[in-house]
């Protein structure tokens, strides 16, 4: 059960309705993180926004999902890391390359450079090392790179915090938080 709950859609004020009829239009439902997101319409139309800018920066879809991936793990959010597996499938990540992730790698290596990055940024909160941008630099990520990484981060600890919080119901296909040995 929820503890912090969606907004019902045909209940809620004609700003955020048109703002939910707008993501239900774009990728055909309303997932119950931007619903929970509608209590406070400054959070869902941030959100959004945010989430609309990165995805026309620097990082593919794939690296992207990467990075929410291995958030997603490091806090164990459940409700992200089954959105993630499926946007991660659609952004054509392989099912190794979802769990390597989640396991904060991958197997390019700018893409590795992209998933260790973004797990350090977690697991220090943001006090990185000079020998982690030393290694991220030489494998390739640049400045612009970088902050577009810990911007990424930044908006999946909005989603994994506010799934943890709420308790959202997952309504993707359900993926377990314990991270197990790959096939």
């Amino acid at each position: 059960m929820t503890r912090i709950a969606p907004v019902d859609a045909a209940k809620a004020d004609a700003a955020v309705q048109a703002t939910l009829s707008t993501v239900q239009a774009r990728i055909g439902m309303v997932p119950n993180l931007f619903a929970t997101f509608a209590q406070s319409p400054a959070v869902l139309t941030g959100y959004l926004g945010l989430s609309d800018a990165l995805g026309h920066g620097l990082l593919s879809a794939g690296q992207r999902e990467i990075v929410a991936l291995a958030v997603a793990q490091v806090n164990e959010c459940h409700y992200c890391l089954s959105a993630h597996t499926l946007m991660g499938k659609g952004a054509g990540l392989s099912p190794s390359a979802i769990h390597k992730a989640r396991e904060g790698v991958a197997d390019t290596e700018i893409d590795n450079a992209v998933a260790v990055f973004a797990r350090r940024v977690v697991e220090t909160r943001g006090k990185v090392s000079d020998a982690d941008l030393a290694t991220a630099r030489k494998a390739g990520l640049d400045d612009a790179h970088l902050i577009e990484v810990i911007a990424n981060v930044a908006i999946n600890i909005l989603t994994n915090y506010t799934n943890n919080v709420a308790d959202t119901d997952v309504d993707f296909p359900k993926v377990d938080v314990a991270l197990t040995k790959a096939a």
